[in-house]
């Protein structure tokens, strides 16, 4: 009978639990559907390789749910953010990442990139210089750091400071096309033609598909009277990539010297 009693008391227990719900019946409790943290930290590294930023933000998010201590994710997030346009948003990650893992140069290298979009330079410039600082010898990082040093140079019109960066970037990473280009844009800017329409010739007998080495001869050869390979080099160049007609992405995105964008738009307008 004591066993009866108790059952019958959980059931008054349970029906009243019913009433209190609603009517409703009890959740059952299910397992969890979040994979496990290492498979979570790849699928949202998977998505931010692949550009696929609009997934990869909330994958990041349940990443630091998991594990808010990880420099790594915070980092990883604050590119998403810069990626999605939310430079403030980037440069708070990479500040949480900092504080978490002080030595690393990631993210100083993201938050700098996350600056120069936020035209603060001094900033920018600081990072770059920070991760030039603490690294000896060769690595992709200070190619990277020098490069990026050069735009923020050449962005406060510093464009022999710029030339002297990209070029040491390129000594660094001798397949780093775009510092090399960026060297010979320099050295345009700088009114040294000669040298500069040698480095772009050098550059696209290496890599005879990279627009921005074309684009950047056709502005020269128009300035220095020479039409009709400019408009060869042009065609190539516009077919590969056609970013190269719009001043402003030139200007701002890919941080061409104002004199090589004015004489590619003098050659357009009439072309």
């Amino acid at each position: 009978m004591r066993r009866c009693r108790r059952w019958f008391a959980a059931l008054g227990l349970l029906a009243l639990l019913v009433v209190l719900l609603g009517g409703r019946p009890l959740p059952v409790l299910a397992e969890s559907a979040t994979p496990p943290l290492p498979q979570l930290f790849d699928q949202a590294l998977q998505a931010s390789r692949s550009g696929r930023f609009s997934e990869a933000l909330p994958l990041w998010n349940q990443v630091l749910d998991l594990a808010p201590m990880d420099a790594a994710a915070w980092s990883n997030r604050g590119n998403v953010q810069l990626a999605l346009g939310d430079p403030l948003a980037a440069i708070a990650d990479q500040d949480r990442a900092i504080q978490l893992d002080p030595t690393s140069v990631d993210p100083h290298l993201n938050r700098g990139t996350a600056e120069e979009l936020l035209a603060r330079w001094e900033a920018a410039e600081a990072d770059y210089r920070w991760i030039l600082d603490r690294i000896d010898g060769e690595s992709d990082d200070k190619a990277s750091a020098l490069y990026n040093l050069g735009n923020v140079q050449g962005s406060r019109d510093d464009w022999a400071a710029a030339r002297s960066s990209f070029a040491a970037a390129s000594l660094l990473r001798p397949g780093f096309a775009m510092a090399r280009s960026s060297e010979a844009l320099a050295t345009f800017q700088l009114g040294q033609l000669d040298r500069a329409e040698q480095q772009l010739r050098s550059l696209i007998r290496r890599y005879p598909l990279f627009a921005d080495a074309r684009a950047g001869l056709t502005a020269l050869l128009w300035q220095r009277g020479g039409r009709g390979e400019a408009e060869s080099h042009w065609v190539s160049a516009s077919g590969l990539d056609p970013r190269y007609r719009d001043p402003e992405w030139l200007l701002a995105v890919r941080r061409w010297p104002p004199a090589p964008v004015s004489a590619l738009q003098q050659f357009l307008a009439l072309a």
